[in-house]
């Protein structure tokens, strides 16, 4: 497992349907080592907190396997590390492997794993198509975020070392499949929501489905 491209970005203003929008989106590969914080990484911002960014958000890994079906998916376009917003291209950590609260060490940073991504209309700002948004849902490859518990330096090349795995075994891939509602499984629901790495919003969320069971 390994980080093969970190990636970063500030926010820009970019024309979208007839308006300006602002966007960190847009993230480019750099060199050397930069320093990962508790809230993002160094040269890297977002552009509207209220629903990007905040420390379950801090950063945002996409694994470099899924690049081929999007290659096949979409041959007419340039499919660079971070095009899909990621500050990290990873290799060998893929979404039905990682739990939700999965700890690992990249570099001298340590991580937690919180939530996987759920596309918004921006993904579509940044291939110039609105129809990414729902072919990124429907292809169920999320990658995911993870919270920074100890900053530290990350680079091109870093392993991702597991330090601890969660031991409720909800996957990354699992919370996908529940809020798409693809499965009503209702162990499943139950202990997502004792996944304390999920965020109160998705548990609160996966509450309700289970006391509509209930009923």
């Amino acid at each position: 497992m390994q980080v093969i491209s970190v990636n970063v970005g500030l926010p820009r203003e970019v024309l979208w349907k007839g308006k300006t929008v602002t966007t960190g989106i847009f993230k480019e590969p750099v060199e050397g080592r930069v320093m990962m914080r508790s809230l993002n990484l160094d040269g890297d911002r977002q552009a509207d907190l209220s629903v990007h960014g905040g420390k379950d958000k801090a950063v945002y890994a996409y694994p470099f396997e899924h690049y081929d079906y999007w290659r096949r998916k979409l041959p007419d376009m340039d499919l660079p590390w971070g095009m899909f917003g990621e500050n990290l291209t990873t290799v060998g950590l893929l979404e039905d492997e990682v739990n939700i609260g999965d700890r690992f060490r990249i570099g001298s940073a340590e991580v937690m794993v919180t939530q996987p991504r759920m596309p918004c209309y921006k993904l579509g700002v940044k291939f110039g198509r609105a129809d990414i948004v729902k072919q990124f849902l429907d292809s169920r490859l999320t990658g995911f975020y993870s919270s920074v518990l100890q900053e530290g330096q990350v680079g091109n090349g870093d392993t991702l070392s597991l330090i601890s795995r969660d031991s409720n075994n909800v996957t990354v891939a699992d919370i996908t499949r529940l809020y798409a509602r693809e499965t009503h499984d209702l162990e499943l629901l139950h202990r997502a929501v004792q996944v304390e790495a999920l965020p109160t919003d998705w548990r609160d969320y996966f509450q309700q489905q289970i006391e509509k069971f209930k009923r």
